[in-house]
């Protein structure tokens, strides 16, 4: 039995079985007893992670004819095979309440979707090693004053220590994407609190970028009256060219602004 690839769900399943267990040896796993794969699709990343007896490994797939496979192929797993939507999935209630690592060659359709996932829930996830789109793992771990930094970048890096770390070619692939691969792993930086009001602090950082090309002065002057009162030189400045701690201090300064009387 093998699996069809099905365009609508995003499946590019790899085939190359050394690179498999280089993306599962990136995986450090350490203080979690639960490993989660994505997307585990025909197991290749699967195989790999069930010769390590230093976690639990359990599986999501959104593919019926998939999870079929899996059941067969890999009777070991289970009840551990979930058949569902990770984006629409109480992690906690459904997964595990105990921190989990994540892993897995992420729909390139949806990679960013599962991020914010991610994001939601990063209390639960310590670890990510991932493959997907290569422009948007170079965008995740970019840092300022690059092209590509973004909001996505803003938001990981304030919870995460990011690294790039392979390319993957795309005839590794049935079917090649026509894009690039990459795999990054994102490890936990042991902030527990963003030292800001955090929904503010979403919302400033989106704002900012939405209208990336502008110095903070215009795009940020919705938040307050008084945005010119801050500091002359950082409204001069593009939201690519702020760190995460100068984010945090802008969040802090305009919500300090927003207390004030107009």
């Amino acid at each position: 039995m093998t699996v069809r690839p099905k365009k609508n769900l995003g499946q590019h399943f790899l085939t190359d079985k050394n690179i498999a267990k280089d993306i599962v040896a990136l995986l450090k796993a350490t203080n979690v007893g639960k490993v989660l794969e994505i997307g585990p699709g025909m197991g290749m990343l699967t195989n790999y992670l069930l010769e390590n007896t230093g976690y639990e490994t359990s599986v999501i797939e959104i593919d019926h004819e998939s999870v079929d496979y899996l059941h067969i192929h890999f009777p070991q797993l289970k009840e551990r095979i979930i058949e569902g939507d990770f984006l629409r999935m109480d992690l906690a209630a459904q997964i595990s309440d105990t921190p989990f690592a994540l892993i897995g060659n992420l729909p390139y359709n949806i990679s960013s979707q599962i991020f914010f996932k991610v994001l939601e829930n990063k209390e639960l996830i310590p670890e990510i090693v991932c493959m997907l789109q290569k422009e948007v793992a170079k965008r995740i771990a970019s840092g300022p004053g690059s092209k590509v930094y973004g909001i996505l970048s803003v938001f990981l890096q304030a919870w995460y220590n990011i690294e790039y770390l392979i390319d993957v070619p795309p005839h590794v692939f049935d079917p090649p994407p026509k894009v690039q691969s990459a795999v990054i792993r994102l490890t936990a930086n042991g902030r527990t609190d963003l030292g800001c009001n955090e929904k503010l602090f979403f919302k400033v950082v989106k704002q900012a970028f939405n209208q990336r090309r502008k110095m903070l002065r215009n795009s940020i002057k919705g938040f307050s009256p008084r945005i010119e009162e801050l500091d002359a030189v950082l409204l001069t400045r593009r939201p690519e060219q702020l760190s995460v701690e100068e984010f945090i201090d802008l969040t802090n300064n305009i919500e300090r602004l927003m207390l004030l009387p107009t």
